[in-house]
């Protein structure tokens, strides 16, 4: 599992004092970027090969300004050209948002998936979601 910091701005705050629910897939992206790491190392947009096939959040509790979150990251299932990403928004030691997100191996010259490779799959499963 992957934890990642984030210390919301007033500027993601809505009127009612929340954090607005746009502004949880771009925290659950750019804890992504580990991931994304194991595909393109220095993250050079030139060379990408990842797409995103589906987002989903749903929303547990209220996430507050001024308050830190905690982000954790874990893959939750891997398969044969895609992968699924799941995360979770912590508050108070409480999950406040639970995301998941289908990656898609990409190759961009074909535009068409392609498989992951064997070290892709090995390093996926580095961060698989452990049974509680």
């Amino acid at each position: 599992m992957l934890i990642e910091k984030v210390q919301p701005r007033f500027s993601e705050t809505d009127v009612l004092g929340h954090i607005n629910n746009t502004v949880l897939p771009v925290w659950f992206e750019a804890a992504r970027t580990p991931i994304f790491k194991i595909f393109t190392p220095d993250l050079n947009p030139h060379q990408w090969r990842l797409i995103v096939a589906k987002v989903e959040v749903t929303f547990l509790g209220e996430l507050f300004y001024g308050q830190e979150v905690e982000v954790k990251t874990m893959i939750e299932r891997i398969g044969s050209s895609s992968f699924v990403i799941k995360q979770q928004a912590w508050q108070h030691r409480q999950c406040c948002a639970e995301g998941k997100t289908v990656m898609v191996r990409y190759n961009f010259e074909d535009k068409a998936s392609q498989a992951l490779s064997e070290d892709e799959k090995a390093q996926l499963s580095q961060h698989l979601e452990v049974a509680q």
